[in-house]
């Protein structure tokens, strides 16, 4: 007998958003700490106050390089140890490298811990949004759950801003320390309980199905995908709450087993030179590598739309705007402010759309970033810093409301099947990558070119606008294989109707295959 009760239905799936959210939520909290402490006097004893000009930058910049090219390398093993072992194994390395931080006494320890968290978020990033995505059993599941997850994530970035604002006062080893173990917490909850999800007791007799007795289980269409259908049954009605029998569960299994079909048949035209020209030349009836293209490219553009720039810089941007004695007060209420931006997206992203949110979410901070440029540029007095102020504030609550969480949820809808973890891995990479050239360009960009720099940041949020009005259709209201069929249509996204294509084009591909909305194959595979 297990440690757990089993959990099935609603109550289940609730519980898999608080874990995965947790993830999240260490996520921000672990992006964020270090910066609270890099010019905090013990921290600099500790690491024998470092003089050279590329240390600092050099610690905060691995962390995000090792989350980019972890991105890239775990995409090859990923499938087979699963979405839920890719989570597990991100937080035990969270683990590791918060303890090799936390008790550094030089600048090579400190990295070499600030690479392991780096490896942990990099795993997170690709696993938790397909995860959450895939175990969604109602169409209207995905949009609140992946909102939930980037109102923790961005939390954790003010969390860790307070908690080191807070420490910081005192002026001892502690004070730095702590708040880096601190994240510990995150993943040893998230970790741990995401160990017994989704099925809590696995091990009750006659609960599932005697294959899955002896292992815990991942998402029902990862197992479709590798052909073990018995197990995909069994955690589908466990997701439901429902017999294997019933139609609920029957109609879900159909539709993941066409689409995997239906994919199969499109990887007959598949070609690795099709990704050099990043999908523009795809012939595949499916779209799978443009598709794909656009999981990197989504989370890159948001980057490049000033999100990071703005998180990682925002005492040096509020210095040229405010007084020095309020940058920090300041900068703490901006990010708090950034994260109740996530708040209302979670009761409105079903009923807005995915694609109305990204698109009029670009084109409103377009306007706004580029009114913050103008004020910057001319001749300051104090109206005109505190309005700057004050549409950085609006820029980022905007943002966190229509960029920052449905760019995770689109990614992980658009991706196809048998490629969603390759598609989570191109979402995390794009995501890093820029995070990793902002990190450095940032700084040199404001002390070469000053309020220049904010131009390309604009040129960000007008690529974003008209790369969502070409490329994007709606995927809101379909099921994950419906959405599958939305790329088969030809045309810009912008210039036709989106909401009923998905549904036709899987309906008409079951029926020229044969797959009939009955029970007459239910049992087959028992």
């Amino acid at each position: 007998m297990g440690f757990f009760p089993q959990l099935r239905g609603r109550t289940l799936y609730r519980l898999m958003k608080i874990v995965c959210g947790t993830s999240f939520m260490m996520y921000g909290y672990d992006a964020g700490v270090l910066g609270g402490v890099l010019l905090h006097p013990p921290f600099l004893n500790a690491i024998g106050n470092p003089t050279n000009v590329w240390t600092i930058p050099m610690i905060t910049a691995s962390y995000d390089l090792a989350a980019c090219v972890t991105a890239v390398g775990i995409a090859f093993f990923t499938f087979n140890i699963g979405r839920r072992g890719t989570i597990i194994m991100g937080n035990i390395a969270a683990v590791i490298g918060s303890v090799i931080q936390a008790s550094s006494y030089s600048v090579g320890q400190l990295i070499t811990g600030r690479l392991c968290t780096g490896f942990a978020i990099g795993c997170i990033s690709s696993a938790v949004p397909t995860y959450l995505s895939e175990t969604g059993i109602e169409i209207g599941d995905r949009g609140p759950a992946n909102a939930f997850n980037a109102i923790l994530l961005i939390s954790g970035v003010p969390l860790a801003y307070w908690i080191d604002y807070g420490f910081t006062k005192m002026d001892n080893q502690a004070s730095w320390r702590v708040p880096i173990i601190f994240q510990c917490l995150f993943a040893f909850f998230s970790g741990g309980t995401m160990w017994f999800l989704p099925g809590m007791l696995m091990q009750l007799p006659g609960v599932l199905h005697p294959a899955m007795a002896d292992e815990r289980v991942d998402t029902p269409r990862w197992y479709y995908a590798r052909n073990r259908w018995e197990e995909g049954n069994d955690v589908l009605a466990q997701l439901n709450d429902a017999p294997v029998e019933s139609e609920n569960v029957q109609r879900t299994r159909r539709e993941i087993l066409a689409a995997i079909e239906a994919e199969l048949e499109a990887n007959s035209s598949l070609h690795w030179k099709q990704f050099l020209t990043m999908g523009i030349t795809d012939s595949t009836r499916m779209k799978i590598i443009r598709r794909l293209c656009m999981c990197f490219w989504l989370p890159m553009i948001r980057e490049w739309m000033g999100s990071s720039l703005i998180a990682y810089y925002s005492s040096i941007i509020l210095s040229s705007v405010t007084e020095p004695r309020l940058v920090s007060l300041i900068a703490g209420v901006l990010n708090t402010f950034f994260a109740l931006g996530c708040v209302p997206l979670y009761s409105t992203i079903e009923r807005v759309g995915r694609r109305s949110v990204l698109l009029y979410g670009a084109i409103t901070m377009t306007l706004l970033i580029t009114i913050f440029t103008v004020l910057v540029a001319i001749p300051q007095t104090q109206a005109t810093r505190w309005a700057a102020v004050g549409i950085i504030f609006a820029f980022l609550f905007v943002f966190g409301y229509a960029w920052q969480g449905c760019v995770w949820l689109y990614c992980a809808e658009i991706a196809p099947l048998e490629y969603r973890h390759i598609g989570g891995a191109a979402t995390a990479f794009g995501e890093w990558l820029m995070t990793f050239i902002t990190v450095f360009a940032g700084p040199i960009g404001f002390d070469n070119v000053g309020w220049y720099f904010w131009l390309w940041v604009i040129s960000g949020n007008v690529v974003a606008v008209l790369f969502v009005f070409l490329l994007c259709p709606e995927t809101g209201g379909k099921t994950l294989e419906q959405v599958d069929f939305l790329f088969v249509d030809k045309g810009f996204a912008g210039l036709r109707r989106d909401f009923d294509v998905g549904v036709e084009e899987l309906g008409a591909w079951k029926e020229k295959k044969g797959v009939v909305e009955t029970r007459e194959d239910v049992g087959e595979t028992q």
